[in-house]
């Protein structure tokens, strides 16, 4: 969900971001058992990447249907349904995973000097970034 960075530098837009994220997970989680419950399916054996996929895939199409009728708007939810029941998890009753970061920061050090001084010390050649 792009989480791992966030982009709000206020603590107040942090905790909004936080927030947006929260709902957005709730939500998707949301239509993930609606769609088990209709496909008579366990709500854990549904992929949540899978779900995210549909759910970006059928974003145009739902922009494009907002004129229809509610008979039409209600068929394509039940299609949207089907296409996350569809994306399931097998089961793997032996597997575990390492919790280790795989992705690396960059390799640069943090900026702790005004930015003047960092870029007249390179200027001079004292410093190579």
């Amino acid at each position: 969900m792009q989480m791992h960075d966030l982009r709000c530098k206020t603590p107040e837009l942090v905790r909004k971001e936080i927030w947006t994220h929260v709902l957005a997970y709730n939500l998707i989680r949301t239509v993930m058992a609606q769609a088990a419950a209709t496909h008579d399916l366990a709500p854990r054996s549904i992929s949540f990447k899978g779900a995210m996929q549909t759910l970006e895939a059928f974003q145009p199409v739902i922009e494009l249907q907002t004129a229809l009728g509610t008979a039409h708007r209600l068929w394509l939810y039940q299609e949207l349904l089907r296409a996350i029941a569809t994306h399931r998890v097998a089961d793997r009753p032996d597997r575990f995973e390492p919790r280790l970061k795989k992705r690396r920061r960059n390799h640069y050090d943090w900026l702790t000097r005004p930015r003047s001084e960092v870029k007249r010390d390179m200027a001079k050649g004292v410093i190579r970034i």
